[in-house]
């Protein structure tokens, strides 16, 4: 439940909590009116940003954005009204895990590991705090990824995950049943800004839950390797100074039955410890320079931890070449929205696999955006 991007490169302008804590006053800067929801016009992505599969990554340097897969702005015209975090949600969120959240966590895991045989292997470096933390997530990659963070977190308190509304409330069934189970505070890029997920955030931490978020912001990227993080964790980071648990994830990119999957928790860490000397021991004013510099730092720390791990894990979730993917488009694209997928494979993906296997190569798996809708394999 990803927050999509603004386009490639690392230019904050095209981070909405980040532009919402930087920006002065109710207007943007050409003086126009901004409707609710909707982007100002020099956020907005040309549609063809979110059809070019990015360039290869040099082998040196920090990590690059993804493209986006969809157009959040023209969603949120043709919604009317966005409401995004405690709004949406419309009560505080809860971290004991009632029976209804249960049941559908155990029916999630015979499904997924039952039914389509997914293989999970789960490790944790250590113990957890008992509640009230922040989850940093990646490398996000597919509508996975959040059933991996469950299955790897005890059932209770409760994970509420910061998700993309775009990508997860796709119909009005869908946003009714999620508000009522609960889990998902969306946000809009484009939307009402940094304050309203600052206060998602409190209010979880504050009930003694756990806040996740997955700050890549969509599930394009590359394959093993993390796509640059936007710094809106950062900022919900400083502006709540909870403990901080990393998870680093691997295997979603592409899904078959029997497909291996890998997530590591790792140590529960602080803003203190990731950010070392350049850490005064007080938060920055909110909305300052300072805190901002301090958010890009963070986001380098968060990378430098999970980078390696992601990789490490990726190597684990490889088949061998000649392995059958059975359903490989139909469960990859499950719950996935309309928009490309762009899945840049690594030097040693393994591209001889997927055609030997009869499939598309690895990371090409089409655009659901109009009459290009993959089939199953």
């Amino acid at each position: 439940m990803p927050v999509e991007p603004g386009g490639g490169g690392r230019r904050d302008r095209a981070d909405p909590v980040v532009a919402a804590a930087t920006t002065a006053g109710p207007e943007p800067a050409d003086g126009a009116p901004r409707a609710p929801g909707v982007a100002a016009p020099e956020a907005q992505i040309p549609e063809a940003a979110t059809r070019e599969a990015a360039a290869p990554e040099p082998s040196t340097g920090r990590p690059r954005r993804a493209p986006a897969r969809i157009r959040p702005e023209s969603l949120a015209r043709r919604a009317g009204e966005v409401r995004e975090g405690l709004t949406w949600l419309g009560r505080p969120p809860e971290a004991r895990a009632g029976l209804l959240y249960r049941l559908l966590v155990a029916l999630a895991r015979v499904v997924l590991v039952g039914c389509f045989r997914f293989r999970i292997e789960i490790e944790q470096e250590g113990p957890l705090p008992s509640g009230g933390y922040l989850v940093v997530a990646a490398a996000h990659r597919g509508w996975m990824d959040p059933f991996l963070v469950l299955f790897a977190l005890p059932v209770e308190p409760r994970p509420w995950f910061l998700g993309s509304g775009p990508s997860t409330l796709t119909s009005r069934f869908r946003a009714a049943f999620i508000r009522r189970v609960g889990g998902l505070l969306p946000v809009w890029r484009g939307g009402v800004g940094v304050e309203q997920h600052v206060a998602a955030a409190r209010a979880v931490l504050e009930a003694g839950g756990v806040f996740v978020q997955m700050p890549e912001g969509t599930v394009n990227g590359p394959i093993g390797r993390l796509a640059a993080f936007r710094h809106g964790a950062s900022l919900i980071a400083l502006r709540t100074l909870a403990p901080i648990v990393l998870v680093a994830m691997a295997g979603t990119e592409e899904l078959y039955l029997g497909k291996r999957m890998a997530i590591r928790v790792l140590r529960p860490t602080t803003v203190a410890e990731l950010l070392g000397a350049t850490w005064r021991g007080a938060p920055p004013p909110p909305g300052s320079r300072t805190e901002l510099e301090l958010a890009r730092r963070l986001s380098a720390a968060f990378e430098a931890r999970l980078g390696p791990v992601v990789a490490e894990l990726h190597r684990r979730t490889v088949d061998p070449p000649g392995r059958r993917r059975w359903s490989r488009r139909r469960l990859t694209w499950l719950f996935l929205g309309p928009g490309p997928l762009i899945h840049e494979p690594t030097a040693e993906a393994d591209d001889s696999a997927g055609r030997e296997a009869g499939g598309a190569e690895p990371g090409a798996f089409g655009d659901r955006s109009g009459t290009d809708e993959p089939t199953e394999d």
